[in-house]
Parts: structure tokens; sequence; C-alpha cells
């Protein structure tokens, strides 16, 4: 593949990337849309086309001798919220709908350099957030907006030992933007926590209308690890790793209210330090007739590790202390996919899959207005079309079911109050994908 086609696809994955909530917390399970319609059982197994580069690189050595995938995923989830009982909040109103469009695109690239070497390239959005809430609504003091964008660049190298094992590994750079804003509140006592030794001691109370907006950026460097084990002519099993990315991101926090001194003094440079969690997955396929293939697979995240994230001024009257505290208290987390293909004949196929996906969310009292998460239950389906017998097309849909999420969240200490009430979610998967051999 010549250097110009790889710039190009490149450059089309980080111009389209919009950040949403694929899988549980923000991870994005969807980095290709041929995986869909098996709810993403297999992952790490089923090398059918390129895109194996990103849940299992040892997968590169069961492709054509020069591959490329490329695709497109629409994620709608949905986040309504009920009050009951919310006080020392700011505003009035549910907020709507807040859960939004979000397209996460993908490509990859896979060449054979000998019959035992293997390379490969993958750009993606590996996690992405968005919840915007509609104003006025109650929980404004808390989130208005929040957004996380990020894309992974992913050069990859695959060796195969032997007919029965082979072995990849990876290397990531990851790029990471957020975007938050809120709305401080005439109720606030302590707007922020180190605001009163500042401003005045604990009955200062902040002007109406006071929005603030964090935005920070970074970037960060993981590696990715996989073996494919054929037990035999009919099953695979695959085995992968992705380390953690460790994020000190940078950047600025903004007052935009009536008052320019209040404005002066909350607005500055801010950073915060963010390790975003390692995955493991073991992943089967069996192949148990010419018309019928099974699919199986669990995921372990890491997501304990995101306890809870500091807002940190370093600039301004407020350097040194800490903006906000944004309290997480993520647990880590599994996920199991079961899935099957039926082929009709050499160019149908037909996918379906279920999946259990548990949120980090640990309850109601860290449940936060920004990411309202909650246990998910997948139920998916696709079909692949293959017009000629090194082209394929595939297309999948999965619809989320999601329980009740309650939040009680007592942020009145901060000056934030308490939100409590409930979120219905649910959440709406669709994709296309196009993989070439040649």
């Amino acid at each position: 593949m010549k250097s110009g086609q790889i710039k190009a696809l490149s450059a089309l994955i980080l111009s389209a990337v919009c950040g949403t909530a694929g899988a549980a917390g923000f991870q994005l399970l969807e980095q290709n849309a041929s995986g869909i319609g098996n709810a993403f059982a297999g992952s790490a197994a089923d090398a059918q086309n390129a895109s194996i580069i990103y849940n299992n690189p040892a997968g590169m050595t069961e492709l054509q001798d020069h591959e490329f995938s490329i695709g497109a995923v629409g994620i709608k989830p949905s986040f309504t919220f009920n009050n009951s009982g919310s006080s020392g909040v700011s505003g009035a109103g549910t907020g709507g709908d807040a859960g939004h469009w979000g397209v996460v695109p993908d490509a990859y690239l896979a060449w054979k350099l000998t019959d035992r070497f293997s390379l490969g390239l993958g750009v993606s959005a590996p996690f992405g957030l968005l919840t915007n809430y509609a104003s006025p609504w109650t929980g404004s003091a808390q989130s208005n907006k929040f957004s996380i964008t990020t894309y992974n660049i992913n050069p990859a190298i695959a060796y195969k030992v032997n007919d029965a094992v082979s072995l990849g590994v990876g290397v990531n750079y990851q790029h990471f933007d957020a975007d938050y804003q809120r709305q401080l509140s005439t109720l606030s006592q302590v707007p922020f926590p180190s605001l009163a030794a500042v401003l005045g001691g604990t009955g200062f109370l902040m002007p109406g209308n006071t929005p603030v907006e964090a935005k920070l950026s970074g970037d960060a460097w993981g590696w990715n690890a996989g073996a494919l084990f054929k037990l035999s002519p009919s099953t695979k099993l695959g085995l992968s790793y992705r380390s953690q990315m460790n994020y000190n991101l940078t950047g600025t926090l903004t007052a935009s209210g009536s008052s320019a001194q209040t404005n002066s003094e909350l607005s500055g440079n801010i950073r915060a330090s963010v390790t975003l969690p390692d995955t493991a997955i073991a992943s089967i396929t069996h192949q148990l007739n010419d018309h019928w293939e099974l699919l199986g697979d669990v995921q372990w995240t890491g997501w304990g590790k995101l306890s809870s994230i500091n807002l940190n001024y370093t600039s301004g009257a407020l350097a040194g202390q800490t903006a906000q505290t944004l309290n997480t208290s993520f647990r880590n987390t599994w996920r199991i996919a079961v899935g099957a293909n039926y082929k009709i004949n050499d160019a149908w196929k037909i996918k379906t899959g279920l999946a259990w996906d548990q949120s980090p969310v640990r309850g109601a009292d860290t449940r936060l207005a920004s990411l309202p998460d909650n246990d998910r239950y997948w139920v998916s389906a696709g079909v692949q079309y293959k017009p000629t017998k090194l082209s394929a097309v595939d297309f999948g849909v999965a619809y989320l079911f999601m329980h009740s999420a309650a939040i009680n969240n007592n942020q009145s200490a901060s000056g934030l109050g308490t939100l409590s009430g409930s979120y219905n979610d649910s959440g709406l998967v669709v994709g296309l994908q196009y993989s070439q051999a040649f």
C-alpha cells in the first residue's frame, strides 16, 4: 500500500471522529462494523478482515497478502432524566435526551512481508463520550455537556510460529480531547473547593448565570499484543491484551458569567492526570459445519484505575488549587458475548449475537450526570455480502437494553447540590464496512 493511501485513510479518521458512548463506561467497542452483527463475539479470534489488528494483531497471519478495511459506525445512546427530590441545584427541567448521534470511523491496512511475517496499521477511536443536556435543566450545576474524543494510531507486526500458533504485537499512539461545561449557581456557597479562601470565605455566593468550561487535551503511548491458536481445523482461540494509557492533560478553565471579576478569578490554565483502562480478551470461534459458525468472547476492562479526576489550576489567582474533583469511583468490569453466523452461499452470510456488558459505575451515589451509565444487554444482527471472493461488505445493527439507572449524587459540599432521580437509558448501534484483499 502506497504511503499516500495510508495518509489519506488516516486523515479521514482524524477528521471524522465524534465522541459518543458505545460500550460500558466510555469505551468504544465499535472498532469495526463487521463485528456488530455478532455483538463482537469472537473479536480476538475471528480474523475475517484487516480490522483484526485492533483486537488481536496475531490474526493478520490469517489474511491474504494485502488487505484493507474501512468503515463507520453510528451510535445513538439515549439518557433521559426523571427528577425525584434533587436539591441545591441550579435551573429547572429534566434536560431532554442527553444522548446524541456520534460517528466512529475506522481504517485498517495489512500486508504480508513473508510467509511468516505480516505488518499492519490501524486508525480508530477507542474511547468516546457525549452527553449534552437541553437548557435549562435541574442538574446544570453538575454537568451541562461532557464530551471525550480520542483517536488511536496502531502499527503492528505478526509472526506465524507454525501452522497452529501466531503471535502479534503493536504500538499505540493516542490523542485525547475533553470538553466539560456546567453552570455555577447562586445557591453555591463553595462553587469550587478552594474558592472560599480566595474570594471571601464559605459564605461567598456566585453571581447568577455563570457558565464554566474546562477544555483539556493530551497524548499517550501504549501497546497491544495477542496470540492466535488453531486448536483444530475448525476451532480457533484468540487471546489479546491492550495496555492502559496514562495521560497528563493540559488546557484551560473559562468562566463567562455576568461578573468580570469572578470570570477573571475563576479562569486559568488547568491540568489533570487520567489513566484509561487496560483490556484483556479471550475469544473462540468454531466452524460447526459448512453453514454454521459459533463465536464466543469474554472481556475484562480495568476501569478501577479511574477512581477520580482532579482538575488543578496551574495559573491565575487559584494557581496550585483544585478547581474540581470528578469522583468516578469506577470498578473493573466484565463483558460476555456469544454469536452465530449462517452462511447461505458463497456470497451471503447472516450474523446474530447477544452480549452482557457490565458498567463501571458502582451505584446511585457515584453515578455522574456526565455519564449516567448502567449495565447493558446487546441484541445484534448483521449481514455480509461478498460481491467477489476478495471483497466483502458488512452491515450490522445492535440495540442496547439498559436497566433504569438511579442517581443520588450528593455534591453539596462542593456547591454542586444533590442530583436525585433516575435515568431511562438505551442505545442503538449501526455500522457499514468495506473490506478488500488483493
